[in-house]
């Protein structure tokens, strides 16, 4: 007899008697309860529970002890640490303590209860799931020790829940699946029984699916919004380098002006559309007074892949300052924002692209200060719903102070930046046309750190590029922060 028939004997005897058996998980199983879920002959369910099993460690200590027992009886008072690696758990239990670079026992005997708890989980089956509930030495408290300590792992353990379907006593027969042309030709099919169609079978319908990192981004998009902001246009990944780094105060011998860390246009290599003449001698002067170099307008011509859409943030600037010029009216209040594609030269990593997206915002204020920055980004993240943010002073050329934006990452288990962000520098906004006490604070964050934190992964690459998994994409849930 086959093992499935053997199964399904098994199976059909003991529903004669009971109304709902359970099985656990073995070969050949899962696909004898579907066939006979589709005769509908049972119907079930699986119940799925992690299975704690000992690791080889914990198998080493039911046989010979734990380390730390087996320390204890090892030492003698006033033995040096010198001669015998001391046991922090020993140190922690309170067994022993260690003064003068000397071991001295504090208790004459112990009890030996990480081999106890681990021998009772050998010899009966425990589950996460029944943690304090389950009589026995395994509390809450001991699994998570025991746990950090990696004494056991955890073993997904599948059961079947089986109960009478309205075929169960009619014949188990065989059904034809397939109707030939023979069996046409003869006339068998007459004399058959053909499975039949089940139409409620759930087959996905394929379509087109919302990449995860534009539902955080329109997320992201609709609380900028909500706190009062205007978008700006980015349309241009291609920049001049006058108003990517030039106009931001970035001096041209600055490292990041260079072919590791920028991609340069090859065709065509310069930016031939017109510049302000009054805003390039503006930044010119400015420069040289700050620097002390010969300013090339040159070099500012050279085009690029934007590495940052702050490039967009001066010409916004620059835009509103010329227009209250032109209409003779002091500078209004503003806030922008920005979600779009920049470009670096840098090498790709778990937290690094070459091509990601930024957030970009600022606000355009009389006296604005560091204080208003950090409140601003904090409003941003709380909506966001990213915990344990924090800022950590930096050095940037275009603003000053400048502050680098963290965020806690639960499967990294650190911090890692999110952005970056300051007040812009007088020396930047003067050539601009805006000066006195008008400010500006501004902030970079990256798109895809947060949203990485938002889908628990641990790789920036398995959000954007050719290592997405398709499966991923589709099944990702709608983005909502609170």
């Amino acid at each position: 007899m086959s093992v499935q028939n053997t199964l399904r004997s098994k199976i059909m005897e003991q529903l004669e008697t009971k109304d709902k058996i359970a099985i656990q998980n073995e070969p050949e199983l899962h696909g004898l309860v579907l066939s006979m879920k589709s005769k509908e002959i049972i119907d079930f369910h699986i119940e799925s529970k992690k299975l704690i099993k000992l690791s080889e460690e914990g198998e080493k200590i039911t046989e010979n002890g734990s380390p730390e027992k087996i320390f204890f009886d090892s030492v003698s008072d006033g033995q040096s640490i010198d001669e015998i690696d001391s046991n922090i758990y020993a140190l922690k239990n309170g067994w022993i303590k260690i003064k003068d670079k000397q071991i001295y026992k504090q208790v004459s005997t112990v009890e030996d209860s990480v081999r106890k708890i681990l021998t009772e989980i050998k010899q009966n089956e425990y589950f996460v799931e029944e943690i304090g509930q389950k009589t026995g030495n395994l509390s809450d408290k001991d699994f998570k020790a025991l746990k950090k300590r990696n004494l056991f792992i955890l073993e997904d353990k599948k059961t079947y829940i089986i109960v009478k379907s309205t075929n169960f006593y009619q014949n188990d027969q065989e059904f034809v699946t397939t109707l030939t042309s023979a069996m046409i030709a003869s006339g068998e099919y007459k004399n058959v029984d053909f499975k039949p169609y089940n139409f409620k079978t759930a087959l996905r319908k394929e379509s087109g699916s919302l990449h995860p990192l534009r539902k955080v981004q329109t997320e992201i998009r609709n609380i900028f919004l909500e706190l009062g902001f205007t978008e700006m246009p980015t349309n241009n990944y291609v920049e001049s380098s006058f108003w990517n780094f030039d106009a931001l105060f970035q001096p041209q011998n600055h490292s990041a002006r260079e072919m590791h860390d920028t991609f340069f246009i090859s065709d065509p290599s310069t930016y031939e559309n017109p510049i302000d003449p009054d805003l390039l001698k503006a930044v010119k002067e400015q420069h040289e007074k700050s620097y002390l170099y010969d300013w090339s307008e040159k070099e500012a011509r050279k085009n690029i892949l934007r590495t940052h859409t702050t490039a967009s943030s001066a010409k916004m600037l620059y835009k509103i300052a010329e227009d209250a010029k032109k209409a003779g009216k002091e500078l209004e209040s503003c806030k922008l924002f920005s979600i779009d594609r920049v470009f670096r030269n840098e090498s790709v990593d778990a937290t690094h692209l070459a091509e990601f997206h930024q957030i970009e915002g600022l606000v355009l204020g009389k006296n604005l200060s560091i204080g208003h920055l950090m409140g601003v980004l904090n409003d941003f993240f709380i909506k966001l719903g990213l915990k344990d943010v924090s800022f950590k002073p930096t050095y940037n050329p275009y603003t000053e102070p400048s502050l680098e934006v963290f965020a806690y990452h639960e499967g990294l288990g650190k911090l890692i930046e999110v952005g970056n962000s300051g007040i812009f520098r007088p020396e930047m906004l003067e050539p601009l046309g805006i000066s006195g006490e008008w400010r500006v604070i501004a902030w970079g964050l990256s798109l895809e750190r947060p949203a990485m934190i938002k889908y628990g992964l641990n790789n920036i690459r398995e959000l954007l590029g050719h290592k997405s998994d398709l499966k991923f994409i589709k099944d990702s849930p709608i983005c909502f922060y609170k």
